[in-house]
């Protein structure tokens, strides 16, 4: 097979490198910005918190009702890129607002906003891979996506770390922190230019006389479809509880280390090694899925995924919380992308959208999922450490779930 990536793939590519940042925003520098607002406002800490988890919690089941509605439609012939534009474009123009905002609630509110079309976006940018490549090249080049995101995330992530440290031109570090969210809205649309030149919608259906009332009997069908199909069903499944331990991992990942007592600064510089071990990784990943088959990769990274969590149990040093990271590095690129992949080669390529906007409910529930797993194992025991061994029966259970799904 021809490993060269062509100029449609590369644009596709680009996309993921540019919204990266944005989601590196999102689990670093954005929700400290919040908690600054918040306290100049006189807001305690705790409530802060609550605030937080609160608007995060809404926008999870907002994105969980409209994403396969959105998806339906993007389906029908030349409805994608420009429902992609337009959920893009309310993306940037949110993060611009959040560049200059310094009111709490408003920031709250446009953050919201942001979040929302951003992960709408994600929802057609991950159903595009059926346009732009062949089932054959599909692992590999959603390998290169993910791993030249987490490479494209950290430039304009660091640029504005650097902003913020040094405060050039007698900046305040609020100003530094806003001009970093500047910074990321600049490169995020810089690399989307070339897929919305480059990437045409070659999977379609065609347009119907009544196209809501379509779209809703379409989705129920594909719930029967669903049930149905049992590859599909087991998988779907199996993914929910895989990938809810995987982004559990990466957002707590740096509230778990100041438990056992990681300082902030080791704890940055892990997330930022965690995304350059990431990056050969999830391209190896792709290339090893071509000569052993995805899914007996996906079902290896689970396995690795079972003992950072055993390790994780007993973490209480700054070098094992160094282990963990690079060994999150090599797992989460892999996980992620062969696993998006393997979901585009089993269903059916004309409805591509709308079955990703099912696949974007199951990681969504599962961003939401899995914290408070943890979060109430922390109240019911006093720490998070017994949260971590819950997530290894998260894993446990994917794993037996894919199995299933091979045998079907």
């Amino acid at each position: 097979m021809k490993e060269k990536l062509n100029k449609t793939e590369i644009s596709w590519i680009l996309y993921d490198v540019g919204n990266s940042a944005f989601t590196m925003l999102v689990s670093t520098t954005i929700p400290i910005f919040f908690q600054s607002l918040a306290a100049g406002a006189g807001i305690t800490e705790a409530r802060t918190s609550g605030l937080w988890a609160s608007v995060t919690a809404i926008s999870v089941l907002i994105l969980a009702i409209l994403s396969p509605i959105l998806g339906a439609i993007a389906d029908y012939k030349g409805m994608k890129k420009p429902i992609f534009s337009t959920s893009l474009c309310i993306s940037i123009l949110a993060l611009l607002v959040l560049s200059f905002t310094e009111h709490w609630l408003i920031f709250l509110i446009v953050f919201v906003i942001a979040r929302l079309s951003y992960s709408a976006c994600n929802v057609f940018y991950d159903s595009m891979i059926t346009d732009v490549t062949t089932d054959e090249r599909m692992d590999m080049v959603s390998s290169h996506g993910f791993a030249w995101g987490y490479i494209g995330s950290c430039i304009p992530f660091v640029a504005g770390i650097i902003l913020i440290f040094t405060r050039p031109f007698g900046m305040s570090t609020a100003q530094a922190t806003q001009l970093s969210f500047l910074i990321t809205a600049v490169w995020w649309v810089g690399m989307t230019v070339p897929l919305l030149k480059n990437v045409k919608q070659t999977y379609y259906l065609e347009r119907s006389n009544n196209t809501l009332s379509h779209v809703f009997k379409r989705l129920g069908a594909t719930f029967q479809k669903l049930k149905s199909e049992k590859k599909i069903l087991f998988f779907v499944i199996g993914y929910f509880c895989y990938i809810d331990g995987v982004y559990t991992i990466i957002s707590l990942s740096t509230t778990y280390g100041g438990e056992v007592g990681i300082d902030s600064t080791s704890m940055i510089l892990a997330l930022l090694v965690t995304q350059i071990v990431a990056f050969p990784c999830a391209i190896l990943s792709g290339k090893l899925a071509q000569k052993y088959g995805s899914l007996k990769l996906i079902r290896f990274f689970i396995l690795c995924y079972i003992a950072i969590c055993l390790f994780g149990y007993q973490l209480d040093k700054a070098w094992e919380f160094w282990v963990l990271a690079i060994a999150v590095g090599m797992c989460q690129g892999g996980i992620q992308s062969l696993s998006r992949a393997y979901y585009g080669k089993l269903i059916p390529k004309e409805e591509a959208s709308e079955y990703f906007g099912f696949f974007d409910i199951f990681g969504k529930f599962a961003d939401f999922f899995g914290p408070l797993i943890v979060a109430l194992c922390a109240f019911i025991f006093g720490t998070s450490t017994y949260g971590i061994l819950a997530l290894a029966l998260l894993f446990i259970i994917g794993f037996i779930l894919l199995r299933k799904s091979e045998k079907v």
